[in-house]
Parts: structure tokens; C-alpha cells; sequence
């Protein structure tokens, strides 16, 4: 795979020089590959709101530099390239707090209308945004305010998803919905990435959420990584985690204790799917994986 994202000694420090100083980024190095589904974890305070902020260019870095598909999103003059905020797409946390227009079509419409596309291509991806996150084509016409809490979550989405942007970031995009209503906001994820290839980034404080949507986890603490790979390799590192006062899957957590019980088990499973043919085997006198 390509990198699509890159930070080099990427440094964020906020209020620089005077009493209440304090290093948000601390020379992170990091490679996001093209395509695939990023979790990032970690404590409030962490980094993560501030890390994702950068990648579009919505903070400028204290020192180290970004660099989208190989080039650097800031110039010489210091400023950020206009079509970074086209091709890097953002949904900050509660991102139904930010609609503001009088139709739900017209508040999906503003971002590709800024890209200066014809009105049947607006017309396009706002219909097509709005059947990824799964909103009827009825609603168009109705305002935002009168949807309901998960509606509104999808019009926000889908309003970053109708730029068409080759990587898809997501702040906490399951906060605050009920169990059913997150898993619905997965589904959409999963099935927008599988049909588009765009990259996409979440931020999430669910060991499980990451587990079960992400190639690869980012665990960031103090402003830093932690640890970066595939759930499996992350959770080996369990002790780690623990450690830093972070969690684990609760699937994990059954594992490692039937491991501590005697039953050679991996204790790095982190699905269900996994910790049941990993038993099966067992009672069948087969080598557990």
C-alpha cells in the first residue's frame, strides 16, 4: 500500500511561552496508508482531537510537517493548500451541532459548492452522500433541525462524504447514540469505505469499536504513540494498555483469564468470532489459534 498521510516530528504546542504551556503533539512519526481503516485510541488529553486537526490543515504545526500523498499541505508562504480541505474530510464530534442550513439537501450541498462544480453535479453527490449514510431522498427538502438526534448525525456525515474526499475523518462519530444507533453509523462506515476505497480515520474511546472496524489501531498517550499495528499485534501488548489506564475488548478480557486458568488460548483475540474457534479447537484437543 501507498502512504497517503504522512507527519514527520510533528510537534503541536499550545500557548508557547508562557505559564500554562503544554505539548499537545510531541514529535510524532506516522504513516497512513492509502485505503485502509485507521482507529486511533487513546486518553482524553492524549492527542487525538489534536493529531486529526492536522491533517487537514486546520492547526498549523508548532514544528514537523504533514504531507498529503507525498507533499506537504502547507506551502512556503505558510499556508495550507485550499484542496487539502476537499481531499481530507473531517467530522469533528457532535458534528449535528454545526448544521446550519435551511434543507437538509442544501446543508449537504455546501461543501461541493464551495469546489466550484456545477449545480447537477452538486444535485449528484448530495443524492448519492445521502444513500451512503442511508437518509430517504424525501427528506431533502426538510430542515435539518426537526430530524432526529441520529438523522442529524447522518446529514452532517453526509455532507463531508458528498466532497468526495480521498480520506474520511471521523471524531467520536458514535457518541451519545444508543447501541443500535452506532451500529447503524458503523455499517454506513464500513459500507462507504468498501465501495469508495477512501481512507478512513476514527477516533473512538471503544476498545471494541477499534477491534471490530479498524485494520490497524494508533494508541496515543502523552501526545505520542504508544503503540501502532493490527488489533491483534496492539492487544498483545494488553498489559501496556492496561498500564496506561486504557481498556481492553471484553472478549479480551475472557481470553486472558481463561488463560490465567490454564487453557492455552492467544491472549491477543479480541473478536468473539475468534475467542469461539479458539475454545472449539481447544475441546477438540486442537492447537487453540
Amino acid at each position: 500500500m501507498s502512504t497517503i498521510l504522512e507527519t514527520r516530528g510533528l510537534t503541536q504546542i499550545y500557548g508557547a511561552g508562557d505559564p500554562f504551556e503544554r505539548k499537545a503533539l510531541n514529535q510524532v512519526d506516522l504513516k497512513i496508508q492509502a485505503g485502509e481503516v485507521l482507529g486511533i485510541v487513546g486518553h482524553t488529553g492524549s492527542g487525538k482531537s489534536t493529531l486529526i486537526q492536522h491533517f487537514n490543515g486546520l492547526l498549523k504545526p508548532t514544528a514537523g510537517e504533514v504531507l498529503l500523498a507525498g507533499q506537504s499541505i502547507w506551502n512556503a508562504k505558510g499556508k495550507c493548500s485550499r484542496d487539502v480541505r476537499f481531499r481530507v474530510g473531517l467530522v469533528f464530534q457532535y458534528p449535528e451541532y454545526q448544521l446550519f442550513e435551511e434543507t437538509v439537501a442544501k446543508d449537504i450541498a455546501f461543501g461541493p459548492g464551495n469546489m466550484g462544480l456545477s449545480q447537477a453535479e452538486i444535485d449528484e453527490r448530495v443524492a448519492e452522500a445521502m444513500a451512503f449514510v442511508g437518509l430517504a431522498p424525501e427528506i431533502a427538502g426538510q430542515s435539518p433541525f426537526a430530524l432526529s438526534g441520529g438523522q442529524k448525525r447522518r446529514v452532517a456525515i453526509a455532507g463531508v462524504i458528498a466532497m468526495r474526499p480521498e480520506v474520511l475523518i471521523l471524531d467520536e462519530p458514535t457518541a451519545g447514540l444508543d447501541p443500535a444507533g452506532r451500529d447503524e453509523i458503523f455499517a454506513e462506515i464500513r459500507d462507504y469505505h468498501q465501495k469508495t476505497g477512501a481512507t478512513i480515520l476514527f477516533v473512538t474511546h471503544s476498545m471494541e469499536d477499534a477491534a471490530r472496524m479498524a485494520d490497524r489501531i494508533l494508541v496515543m498517550k502523552d501526545g505520542g504513540v504508544m503503540l501502532l499495528g493490527t488489533p491483534r499485534e496492539v492487544f498483545s501488548h494488553a498489559e501496556e494498555i492496561i498500564a496506561a489506564g486504557l481498556d481492553i475488548p471484553e472478549i479480551t478480557k475472557v481470553v486472558r483469564e481463561l488463560c490465567r486458568r490454564g487453557i492455552p488460548l492467544d491472549p491477543s483475540i479480541f473478536t468473539v468470532e475468534d475467542a469461539v474457534r479458539a475454545i472449539a479447537a481447544y475441546k477438540k484437543g486442537e492447537k487453540p489459534c
